[in-house]
């Protein structure tokens, strides 16, 4: 036996009633009443207490009654000296009660002590005092030895498994308490994953519609500093309402992503797609995870965005390729957009960091940067880096995003 496991308290969920069934306590409680019954029968059947020595069965019995209960706190509170003292009184009231001559009443005595000690105290201490009974046992019994020695020994099994099922029985409580605190942080954890995929949806949505709402005021203004144009201005307008509508659009549609209630992809591309940008959708189209699906549709606003506001006039391709194990989207314009000028230069350039972020969390890539430095193999997060300044689209160069997710 090992020092660690003989010196070791039982587990605190053991030595108390905690997640044992009402059942189960009504029991104990009716058989330690049957047991102070016994106690106190077999003392007066034996004939020696007379005159005043009657009160004194009833006398001891609340006495080891006392013991127990405070036997029961130390335990709890894991003091060994002060549960050995108040079980040396119970072992003295057995020797009392034999010595006065109710031999079965203190047999009875000792046997509830070692069995009380077995169960709640370490093992170490709890077989020292079987075997300091043991031994006072064999030397007041006038009787055969080996019937001593069966009879301690079948205390000593009986102690031990009430010993075992309150360790089982408290395992299994600490195991279901900890199976609802798993529970309960797993719950918690799947709550704020939705409210940041929640709040990433709608910051997405609105970050699109406002910037492009804002691509359209700012040539506006231009336009009025420049030399007023009614009629440009209007249409500037116009397309800022516009744009407006397709945000509050956007919305709904993230709300009913939100619900699982998506359209296929490649109509929804379809529908965002302007004129001047061709669409072309490869492989063997199928719905996708919402994840995914929603990264694909914020990078196409995202890209389409930018193309409008760096690159108006341009020619853009948007493909869609749908592979076994993953769905490619690139948005390529051709550069054609002349340089210099104040409304290409407006926004942070921050839009496709997000997208990355979003990529990534998905086991994915986005790659971003001029045409020539953003290969067509994917799997990576090269191209050139995105957020410091306009995309590289002058001299024809053109800019192309990358974006490839796991499905």
């Amino acid at each position: 036996m090992q020092i660690a496991a003989g010196t070791a308290w039982p587990s605190r969920e053991a030595l108390t009633r905690v997640g044992v069934p009402r059942v189960r306590t009504a029991l104990d409680i009716a058989l330690w009443a049957g047991m102070a019954l016994w106690l106190v029968a077999s003392a007066y059947t034996a004939d020696v207490f007379h005159g005043w020595s009657v009160v004194l069965p009833v006398l001891g019995l609340l006495c080891f009654v006392a013991a127990v209960v405070a036997l029961r706190r130390w335990a709890v509170a894991r003091r060994l000296l002060p549960s050995l003292a108040v079980l040396a009184l119970m072992v003295l009231l057995g020797s009392g009660a034999h010595w006065a001559g109710a031999e079965a009443t203190g047999a009875l005595l000792w046997i509830l002590s070692c069995v009380i000690a077995l169960d709640r105290l370490p093992l170490a201490p709890g077989v020292g005092v079987w075997a300091v009974v043991f031994a006072v046992v064999l030397l007041t019994d006038t009787g055969k030895p080996l019937d001593v020695v069966i009879t301690m020994s079948a205390v000593l099994l009986g102690g031990y498994t009430l010993r075992l099922d309150a360790q089982a029985r408290g395992a299994g409580f600490r195991m279901l308490a900890q199976e609802r605190a798993a529970r309960a942080a797993e719950a918690e954890s799947a709550a704020l994953a939705e409210r940041a995929r929640i709040a990433r949806e709608i910051h997405d949505v609105l970050a699109h519609s406002l910037s492009a709402q804002l691509v359209h005021l700012e040539a506006a203004r231009l336009q009025i500093e420049g030399g007023y144009d009614r009629e440009q201005v209007l249409r500037r307008v116009v397309e800022a309402r516009s744009m407006a509508r397709q945000g509050l659009a956007e919305t709904r549609q993230a709300l009913s992503a939100l619900r699982g209630q998506l359209v296929p992809v490649e109509d929804y591309l379809r529908e965002l797609a302007a004129d001047g940008v061709r669409t072309e959708i490869l492989g063997e189209p199928r719905l996708l995870p919402a994840e995914a699906s929603q990264a694909v549709r914020r990078v196409a606003q995202e890209a389409l965005t930018n193309a409008r506001k760096h690159a108006p006039g341009a020619d853009v391709t948007m493909r869609l390729e749908y592979a076994r194990d993953a769905v490619t989207l690139e948005i390529r314009d051709d550069g054609t957009h002349a340089p210099g000028t104040e409304l290409g230069a407006s926004g942070s350039g921050y839009g496709l960091l997000g997208m990355r972020e979003r990529a990534e969390l998905l086991g994915g890539s986005l790659q971003a940067g001029p045409a020539a430095s953003v290969g067509g193999g994917g799997g990576g997060t090269g191209g050139a880096p995105y957020g410091s300044g306009p995309p590289d689209r002058f001299e024809g160069k053109g800019f192309t995003v990358r974006l490839r997710v796991p499905v």
